[in-house]
């Protein structure tokens, strides 16, 4: 905001501030709020960068090297980074380094002075974006003014004007040239500044809120900021209640579902940007040109970070429709695929937001990478089995081993895949429990899938009762034969009928066959229909379907024969005395 004219505080005040990203998830007044306090706070040191060395060092000789040109040691080698630099000094109320960017020949003091009331003029009465000022060491030269004088604007007081121009020095040989403000401008300083007065509205605040500052901001700024924050939020609040409510009322139809606006997805991120437009417009009223400079950038950021999750929320709502109309369509596969690409999307939206905004809010991202590089190396082995999860997702949906919507066997348990996400898949059990299962064991797991199944095995062993005569059979088997031959969801040529065995209590048939059918349900169906007609082939021919059983003869013991018994020893007995004699 802007300076109070009558008194302004002495010293240097530097602070060194790392400014992160914060992605706007929620319009909570008190977050964003305090997201743009800190903005208002931090954003000078981040917002007004030259790229040179503290402005409190003194001015030194620099020695130039072979390979580059000499530069001005305090950074004064664009008239963009000759502003900056002094207004980073004067917003720290460094007076003494401020008058270092004045081409004046006064005593210190009053060219300190002089530096004061430029500041002040700056901030009254020039309307300004820093970023127009020419970054150009050799400027940007118009018809107007010589080659070595640029005009970055008019500052205007009441009836009063003042050309603010930034002249090229060129001192020696030796010396590297540099921009001042040029000393035309400043020989004109004393009398605009002659016209200023303080704002109206100081007048009514306690001098220790004007005198006292927090972070080179007033006190007073610190409770005025936050109050017009809330001001906004409450506009912003109002404004889209109202364009809700009205399209409720022109989307309603009897014979539809009412459309209610006012939950979407999409209703956050628009009040976001709402606000954002209405600090852009608020920017032009700060006080300071630094202030504006700030706040300008604080809407900017503020409507990318509300246009990145504009962004997240569509393609979030994008997946939600897409996984309705695949699930109507039957096309469960699809899905896994969809999710996993929305995924990347929302993490590129993302990382791009960070980007923008911090490319917006002109921080240095070289740390960050670096930093990020570092902590990264320790995230991944911190994180090996959610890694491992994420490729897993990756394996699943590129090889495709089981869909959303499968019967499967995974390990020891089976039921049907409702989901697979990005970390761990669902599958719903036979007993309707839930089980979550990472993906990337069910990747290193072997899965049984009976949905890919093409066609259904039928097999089964029949045992007839041994009464069963073997005419009888081969009326059985001819007639089973011939019904799966005709029937036509019995793949030809895969069916055979044998007559395998002689069981304990039955006499085995093995009826094998492929029925042509994906469908579990549809197979069960035409199962029954094949059992049922080999019971009608096993009735029709006489016979029937064994039981386990077991058959007993009765018959009367007739002992043992004693005259056959006899004549068996006698006969082993000459045979022995045989052998012996020989």
């Amino acid at each position: 905001m802007h300076e109070a004219f009558p008194s302004e505080p002495q010293g240097s005040r530097r602070s060194q501030v790392d400014r992160g990203f914060m992605q706007v998830r929620s319009i909570s007044t008190v977050v964003l709020a305090c997201s743009l306090l800190v903005g208002t706070a931090f954003g000078q040191n981040a917002v007004l960068k030259t790229g040179t060395s503290e402005h409190a060092a003194p001015p030194t000789a620099s020695t130039p090297t072979p390979e580059e040109a000499p530069k001005d040691s305090l950074g004064r080698d664009t008239p963009y980074a000759t502003v900056v630099g002094f207004l980073k000094a004067a917003e720290h109320g460094d007076w003494e380094h401020a008058a270092v960017y004045l081409d004046s020949k006064q005593p210190p003091a009053t060219k300190q002075e002089l530096a004061r009331e430029l500041k002040l003029v700056l901030d009254r009465g020039l309307k300004l974006d820093l970023e127009k000022i020419s970054k150009n060491p050799l400027g940007s030269p118009t018809e107007k003014w010589r080659l070595t004088r640029n005009e970055i604007g008019t500052a205007r007081i009441d009836d009063h004007t003042l050309p603010i121009l930034i002249d090229l020095i060129q001192p020696t040989a030796k010396r590297p040239p540099y921009w001042l403000f040029a000393a035309e401008t400043v020989m004109g300083v004393p009398e605009i500044a002659a016209n200023l007065e303080a704002p109206w509205f100081e007048k009514y605040v306690p001098k220790i809120l004007l005198e006292n500052r927090i972070f080179g901001i007033q006190l007073f700024r610190w409770i005025t900021i936050p109050v017009f924050i809330s001001l906004g939020f409450a506009l912003v609040w109002l404004a889209t209640w109202v364009i809700c409510l009205g399209a409720e009322r022109i989307l309603r139809k009897p014979d539809r579902q009412n459309v209610v606006v006012s939950r979407s997805r999409l209703l956050g991120p628009l009040r976001i940007l709402l606000l954002a437009y209405l600090l852009y417009l608020a920017a032009p009223f700060a006080g300071t040109l630094v202030a504006r400079h700030i706040w300008r950038h604080i809407a900017v950021a503020v409507t990318i970070a509300g246009i990145g999750w504009l962004l997240i929320r569509a393609l979030d709502l994008a997946e939600e429709i897409a996984e309705a109309r695949f699930k109507r369509e039957n096309a469960l596969s699809r899905i896994t695929h969809f999710k996993l690409s929305n995924w990347v999307l929302r993490a590129t939206v993302a990382l791009g937001t960070l980007v923008s905004i911090l490319y917006v809010m002109e921080i240095n991202a070289t740390t960050l990478v670096t930093g990020l590089g570092l902590g990264g190396i320790a995230l991944a082995f911190a994180a090996q089995k959610t890694i491992e999860n994420v490729f897993g997702t990756v394996m699943i949906v590129v090889d495709r081993p089981v869909r959303v919507g499968d019967f499967c066997k995974v390990g020891d348990f089976m039921g049907t895949i409702e989901e697979i996400g990005l970390r761990s898949t669902r599958l719903r059990t036979m007993d309707r429990t839930l089980v979550v299962i990472p993906n990337g064991q069910l990747a290193a797991t072997m899965a049984e899938n009976y949905a890919s199944r093409e066609r259904f095995w039928f097999r089964h062993i029949i045992g007839l009762r041994h009464e069963t005569t073997a005419d009888q059979l081969r009326y059985v088997l001819e007639e089973i034969r011939a019904y799966l031959k005709a029937h036509s969801k019995v793949e030809p040529g895969t069916f055979r009928v044998r007559f395998i065995r002689f069981g304990g209590s039955s006499l085995d048939l093995e009826i094998f066959a492929y029925v042509l059918l994906a469908d579990y349900s549809a197979f069960l169906g035409v199962q029954e229909e094949l059992l049922l007609r080999i019971m009608d082939i096993i009735a029709e021919a006489g016979t029937s379907v064994a039981f386990p059983s077991q058959t007993t003869y009765l018959a009367k013991d007739s002992g043992l024969d004693a005259e056959k018994s006899q004549a068996a020893v006698e006969r082993i007995r000459n045979q022995r005395n045989g052998v012996l004699a020989q």
